[in-house]
This record gives structure tokens, C-alpha cells and sequence, in this order.
């Protein structure tokens, strides 16, 4: 019996030759998103873009589907100029993230090209041990022939899947780009905030030695000087805390991005943003599609199909037709199946709920910064005008028509309204931002 030990190891090399000749095909990924998917036309609207399903356009079998979700965020391209100030702080935001979800996307990419061929015949090893001693081993062939459409569902859930992991990806890096221009726009805050209050300082402090000179001289009283110095205390609290507050935001975005930045004046955005779709909508329809392709092949399992596979062994070869499915039929087939379609109604569902509350987070957003920008006119104008006040009574004051008192309020609330004014500057810009982070516009897709 010399010739049964190689009868025995050729099946099985011949299987391991051609499971690894399968797995050597398997591509390396970079830059996950924009390989996803070719380079979208520029030119094309994105709100031309088709709402249809990728599971439920119908692709021959073999040919990579054209992904709506994935064209639509390679579309996308950030408001922020390129170089402007905050431009070049979002791109290294982008360039420096550790990019988690770029491996989650990579391996759903992978997941995907291996379902991609799952419509072909498998070929796997069979070795077993009769009763008499004797291993037969062998390859079997295994084809499905019908399946109530569960391959093609598996291919979907798969695509959905990278689908999924891509907008989780667009989020991830949209939300680290709002986070770094958020702490950047503090740092700015708190710079112009400490400007504005040092400046402030430097005229109450003259008013101080206007009044030490009085109370010296016994014209006013000691009160008089106590409000005065109450007043440049409260001021320079003001300064203080916005000057460590700046410093705080600079060196979290430093431990952030591994970057120094220094504070330049942010260019005004503009806040007509086009008409496309949240990123939570996005995902919420990728994985409504990934839901329907996963009740697919559940109600695939509920179902007989019908394969035929043949055997070739060391003992000789057999074929057969098969019937029958993984659960097998019983009297809760009619509920299992009915709460299995029901499950697509769901999905459907959850994305109605999140288009509604993405539109109602716009409409939010928009009317917010429609009242922050009047905000900051009105700031600005009082502000102003509390100046003009103010030059008014340092005028009376010097003609003694005004008590010294009476000039230092009207100074203290023209600074006060100036840093109002301030705040809801940096308050409509971080509106604006967030309203584009939404909308996944913070970071060019094609770059992501």
C-alpha cells in the first residue's frame, strides 16, 4: 500500500494551493475613502444625486455596484478656504488624527471583496475515519443554485457596510476638525477679549489717580476711589480669565494636533451652505440598507434552496442535489418571517426620523446664526455708541458739568459692550461651523 499516503495529501494540498492562491488577491488600502469610490464629476450638483438604495439597485453579478452614499461623500467639499486661517487649521486637524474608523473602513472594504465572489462554487477539504481505520480525503464542490436571494443580500450587507464605516469616518474626521476650530476660535476669543480689557484698564486706572487726587485734596471721599478700584478689579478678573483661557485653548489644540499655532484674525465664512444631506441621515440610510440586506438573508434561512455539489476523493468521486435550509420549517416560519419584513419597515423608518431631525437641526442652526449676527450688530452699535457717550461726558466732566463717577460708568459699560460684542462674533462663527460639520462640509471628501 505505498501509493495511499500520496493518494491522501495531493486533495488536500490542492485545496490549501487554492484557498491561499484566493487570499494572496486581497489588496492593501490606503487612503481608504477616496479609493472607495472614483473621483465624482466636480461639476455635477449634489443635490442631483439619486436616493435609491444601493441593495436595491440591481447589479449583475461580478460588477462592483456604484455607490450613491460613497459618491455623495467624495462630492462633498469644505467651506473653509484653503488658505485661510482656519482652513489650514481643520487640514491639520485632518493630517494629524490617529483615524480609528480609517481601519474599521478598511476592514469592511475587506469584508466587501470577499463577499464580492461569493456566487461562485467554494471548494473545501473533506477528510473523515471509517469505521475499518481507513481516511478518506477529499475536495468538495459546492454550487448554490437558488436562495431566495440571500448571496446577493450578503453582498449588499457587506456594501452597506463599508457604506456605514465610510460616513463614520466622514463624521469622525468632520468632528475633530469643528473641535480644533472651536479651541482655535477660543484662543482668538480670549486674546481679543484680554485686548479689550487691557485697554479698558489703562483708562480706568487714569481715572483712579483722578480720583486719589480728589479725595487727596479733599474734594471727594474715599468711596468715590473704593468704586473706582471695585470697577478696575472687576476688569481686570475679566482680562485675567480670558487671557487663561486663551492660553488653555492653544495649548489643548498644541496636545491635539502636535501643532503650535499662532493667533491670526479668523476670515468671516459665508453661510449659505448647499442643499445636501446631514451625515447622520447618511448613515441612518446606510444602515437602513445594510438592515434590509441582513432580514434578506434571514428570510433567505427561514426558506428551502436548492445546491448541487460533487465530491472528488481518494475512494472516487459522487454528486448531489441538495434541499432544505439552516433553521427548518416548523410553525413559527409565518411569525419569524413576518417580523423579518417587518424589520425593513423599521429601517425605513429610522431614516424618515433622522431627515426630519437632520432639517430641523438645520432650520436650528440657520435661525440661530440669523440672530448672533444681529447680536453682534447690536453689540457693536451699542458699543459705539457707549463710546460716544462717553467722550460726551469726559467733556462735561472737564467743564464741571459731570462728576467723575458718572464718566467711569458710562466708560465701564462701553467696554462691557464691547465684549459683548465679542462673544457673539465668535458665537456665529462656531454656529456656522457646526452647521458645517453637520453637513460633513468641514473636510474635502476627496482628501478625507
Amino acid at each position: 500500500m505505498p501509493s495511499r499516503p500520496f493518494k491522501t495529501t495531493l486533495p488536500l494540498l490542492l485545496g490549501a494551493t487554492v484557498l491561499s492562491g484566493c487570499m494572496s488577491n486581497l489588496p492593501e488600502l490606503s487612503n481608504p475613502l477616496a479609493l472607495l469610490q472614483p473621483k465624482p464629476d466636480a461639476t455635477a450638483p449634489a443635490e442631483d444625486v439619486t436616493k435609491r438604495s444601493s441593495f436595491e439597485q440591481d447589479t449583475p453579478e461580478g460588477e462592483e455596484a456604484q455607490s450613491v452614499i460613497l459618491t455623495t461623500l467624495l462630492a462633498r467639499q469644505s467651506v473653509l478656504e484653503d488658505d485661510g486661517t482656519l482652513g489650514h487649521v481643520a487640514d491639520v486637524a485632518v493630517s494629524s488624527s490617529k483615524r480609528s474608523a480609517e481601519a474599521e473602513l478598511q476592514t469592511a472594504k475587506l469584508r466587501a471583496e470577499a463577499e464580492d465572489k461569493n456566487w461562485l462554487p467554494t471548494i473545501g477539504p473533506e477528510i473523515s475515519l471509517t469505521s475499518l481505520g481507513d481516511v478518506i480525503a477529499g475536495l468538495v464542490f459546492e454550487q448554490v443554485l437558488f436562495d431566495h436571494g440571500r448571496k446577493k443580500a450578503e453582498r449588499a450587507y457587506a456594501a452597506a457596510d463599508v457604506e456605514v464605516a465610510a460616513v463614520t469616518l466622514s463624521q469622525d474626521l468632520n468632528e475633530r476638525s469643528y473641535t480644533a476650530l472651536a479651541l482655535y476660535l477660543k484662543g482668538l476669543r480670549g486674546a481679543e477679549k484680554a485686548r479689550v480689557g487691557t485697554k479698558g484698564l489703562i483708562q480706568l486706572h487714569e481715572f483712579e489717580r483722578i480720583v486719589q487726587g480728589r479725595v487727596d485734596g479733599g474734594i471727594a471721599n474715599k468711596g468715590d476711589l473704593r468704586m473706582v478700584r471695585s470697577k478696575i478689579q472687576t476688569l481686570e478678573t475679566k482680562s485675567e480669565t480670558a487671557r487663561e483661557s486663551s492660553v488653555t485653548a492653544l495649548a489643548e489644540l498644541q496636545a491635539m494636533t502636535g501643532t503650535a499655532f499662532s493667533l491670526t484674525p479668523a476670515e468671516p465664512l459665508n453661510s449659505n451652505y448647499p442643499g445636501v444631506e446631514p451625515l447622520d441621515v447618511l448613515k441612518a440610510r446606510a444602515e437602513a440598507d445594510r438592515a434590509v440586506a441582513q432580514a434578506t438573508v434571514e428570510r433567505a434561512a427561514q426558506l428551502p434552496g436548492l445546491s448541487a455539489s460533487a465530491s472528488v476523493t481518494n475512494q472516487g468521486n459522487g454528486a448531489s442535489l441538495d434541499v432544505g435550509n439552516d433553521v427548518g420549517l416548523g410553525l413559527g416560519t409565518g411569525a419569524r418571517l413576518k417580523a423579518i419584513e417587518a424589520s425593513k419597515d423599521i429601517a425605513k423608518r429610522q431614516v424618515d426620523e433622522a431627515r426630519e431631525d437632520g432639517v430641523r437641526a438645520r432650520k436650528r442652526l440657520e435661525n440661530n446664526i440669523v440672530s448672533l449676527t444681529r447680536q453682534e450688530s447690536e453689540a457693536t452699535a451699542l458699543a459705539r455708541e457707549g463710546r460716544d457717550t462717553y467722550k460726551l461726558f469726559e467733556a462735561q466732566f472737564r467743564a464741571g458739568q459731570r462728576s467723575v463717577l458718572e464718566v467711569v460708568d458710562v466708560y465701564e459699560q462701553s467696554v462691557l459692550r464691547a465684549l459683548d460684542g465679542v462673544d457673539a462674533k465668535y458665537d456665529k462663527i462656531l454656529a456656522q461651523l457646526e452647521l458645517a460639520r453637520d453637513l460633513g462640509l468641514l473636510a474635502d471628501g476627496d482628501k478625507i
